[in-house]
C-alpha cells in the first residue's frame, strides 16, 4: 500500500510522510465519492463536526455535487484519519488548522510543519510519562490490595 498525501488541498504535489500508510478504502480510487452520512458512519465523526471542520479550514475544498451535496473522496478520508490522530495527541484545534494552512501553502513550509509536529510529539511523550507514573501507582495499589486479601 502506498503512502497517500495527507493534505487538505488536492493541488499539493509533495507527499507528507509523517504518518503510516492509510487503511484500505471501501471504494477504489476513481470510485471514491462519499456522502456526509457515509463519512460520518465510517469515521465516527458527526455530520455537524465534519461541517465544522470545513468551516474552520481544517477540511477545505470538499467537492460538491450539482445539487450542492458534499462528496468526500478517499483523499479526504485519509486527511480525516490524520486529523483524528492529531486530535488523539491533544493538539489544539488552532494548531491543527495552522498545520492544514501550512500544508496548503506548499512544500516550503516543511520546516514549520515539522516543528509543529515535534512540539506535539514532545507533549505526547510528556503525557505518556505521566501516565506511566500513574500506572505504576495503580499497579502498586492493586498489588497491595491483592496481598492484603490473602493475609
Amino acid at each position: 500500500m502506498t503512502v497517500m498525501e495527507t493534505t487538505p488541498a488536492p493541488t499539493q504535489t509533495g507527499v507528507d510522510a509523517c504518518r503510516a500508510a492509510p487503511e484500505a478504502h471501501p471504494r477504489p480510487n476513481g470510485q471514491d465519492r462519499y456522502t456526509i452520512s457515509e463519512v460520518s458512519a465510517s469515521t465516527g465523526l458527526t455530520a455537524h463536526t465534519l461541517r465544522w471542520y470545513e468551516r474552520i479550514g481544517l477540511m477545505p475544498d470538499i467537492d460538491r455535487s450539482h445539487t450542492g451535496q458534499r462528496r468526500y473522496s478517499n483523499h479526504d478520508l485519509d486527511w480525516l484519519a490524520f486529523v483524528n490522530k492529531l486530535r488523539l495527541t491533544g493538539m489544539p484545534v488552532a494548531d491543527m488548522v495552522r498545520y492544514a494552512e501550512l500544508v496548503r501553502l506548499g512544500d516550503h513550509t516543511f520546516d514549520e510543519r515539522r516543528e509543529l509536529l515535534e512540539s506535539t510529539r514532545r507533549d505526547v511523550l510528556h503525557r505518556m510519562a505521566e501516565l506511566q507514573d500513574t500506572l505504576a501507582v495503580l499497579d502498586h495499589k492493586i498489588t497491595f490490595y491483592g496481598s492484603a486479601q490473602q493475609g
